[in-house]
Formats: C-alpha cells, structure tokens, sequence
C-alpha cells in the first residue's frame, strides 16, 4: 500500500525536484525539457491540432483538436498529482461516420498522475484514466464510460527526453447498444534538444483496440517526428512545434498518415 506521507526510495532531498524553473541563460532549454515531460511540475494549456489525410476508403482529411490542460496538485513535500484532461474537438468529413460531416466535441479523457515531487535519475508516474462520454454527437463519441490504469517513465540524460506513456481503458457503464470498449494506448517519446530552446522529437501514438472485428482494425502504429522551439510572447514562454507521422498499420477507417501542429502556453512557477 502507497503510503503518501512516506517519501518514495530514491528520491532526491534537495535540489530542482519542486519544478521551479530558475531564470538565467538556459531558461528556454529548461522549460523544454518540462513541456516534454508529462508529470513535470508545471501548468501548462497545450492546443494539439491532428489533421489526418487519407482517411477511409475515400480518401477524406479529418481533423482532432485536442484541448489538454496539464494541472499539478502538491500533495505534500514528498508526492505531487499531475492532472491531465484531454479535451478533442473533431471534424470527421462526409462518408467517414455515415451520411454527411460532423464536428464536435468528443468524450473527454482525464488522467491523474501520482509522481514523487523530488524525484530520482528515473521520473515516474502513476495513476487512474478515465472516459468520459461528453460527446456531443453520438457518431462523434462512445456513450461509454471508461476507466483503467496509466503510468509514464522517463529519462533525462542531458540533452534527452526519453520516455513512454501507456494506458488501457476498459469501459465500465453506458448504453447498452454500443460497443463495449478495451484500447491500449502507448506512446514514445524522444526529444533531442539543442541551444535556444530548440529541439527535435518523435512521440508516436500507438493504439490497439482489443475489440476490433477484424485484426487489421486493431492496431494504428504511426512512425514519423519533427521539430519544435520554445519561444516567448512577451514574458509568457510558448512551446510550438510541427510534426508528421505514416501509419504503417492503421484500421480501415484511420488516416494514412497525421500532420501534428502544437502551441503550448507555459506559466512556470517563479522562485521568491
């Protein structure tokens, strides 16, 4: 059993931990490392855009917009909740849900994070997903609520980000009439960073729905990368970055391949 008021082994007892970025001349390399580690302590209000091109047998564009505020809770010195809400917002095109377009909200996923708040050479974290069925258009979500467990590892040998992020949600109450749900979701990420906040990555989002009718439906395994920068608009620092992705395998109805836009809004906490 977890024990919050115990600090996990291995934890480090001073030291940058807390999240805190200090100001100086490798600010802009600091807050990328933080926008690419998922249970950095650190909000932020990243706008991840996914346009998919070749969707379907007719070769349709769609487009996801995902909202995904990234708020930390401190537990107490020795234990943090990295909170994660994924809000899509979507545009299927005529042809791909059945007769004409659609676009609107889907069903939200909200993930928290218990992390160490001074962590080791290995950050971690762990935690419950879930589904939530908000979506306002039934072709556009699953009328399923889902839940499962979640969990990230990452390393940071300088310049590295290096790290997975994986869940399985199964779904646990909704309309009887629609599908029961048990996906997989694990993605990769590598991020290599260079002077001024520069930095090339790779985070490929791999899928597999357990429940898929044919087994060529079950897998969406996306291979590509591209490249990113930490900027500012005046004093509030922005992580911008543009990159493309091949499914190599894809279900029936999933895109050929993804152009991922992102604009990451970063408040870092100051030190007094």
């Amino acid at each position: 059993m977890l024990m919050l008021g115990v600090c996990p082994v291995g934890a480090q007892t001073s030291g940058d931990g807390d999240g805190i970025i200090e100001a100086g001349e490798n600010l802009e390399e600091e807050l990328a490392k933080a926008a690419q580690n998922p249970v950095a302590d650190l909000i932020s209000v990243p706008f991840q855009n996914n346009i998919g091109y070749d969707v379907g047998s007719r070769d349709k564009t769609n487009n996801v917009l995902n909202v995904q505020p990234v708020y930390p809770v401190k537990l107490n010195d020795c234990w943090n909740l990295i909170t994660r809400t994924i809000a899509p917002i979507i545009y299927q095109p005529k042809g791909t849900v059945g007769r004409g377009s659609e676009f609107g909200l889907g069903d939200i996923n909200f993930t928290a994070f218990l992390t160490p708040a001074k962590p080791g050479k290995m950050l971690w974290g762990a935690g419950p997903s879930f589904l939530l069925p908000t979506a306002s258009n039934n072709k556009l979500g699953r009328e399923k609520w889902g839940v499962g467990p979640s969990a990230v590892f990452i390393f940071m040998p300088n310049p590295w980000v290096l790290g997975v992020l994986a869940n399985n949600i199964w779904s646990v109450a909704g309309d009887n009439d629609r599908d029961h749900i048990n996906e997989m979701l694990v993605q990769p990420f590598i991020n290599y960073n260079l002077a001024g906040g520069l930095y090339l990555t790779s985070s490929p989002i791999i899928t597999a729905n357990w429940k898929a009718d044919k087994s060529g439906d079950s897998w969406t395994v996306p291979v590509g990368g591209g490249i990113g920068k930490v900027w500012r608009l005046g004093k509030l620092p922005i992580n911008t970055s543009i990159s493309s992705y091949y499914n190599v395998s894809r279900p029936d109805f999933g895109p050929r391949w993804t152009l991922r836009l992102q604009v990451q809004f970063l408040f870092p906490k100051k030190r007094s």
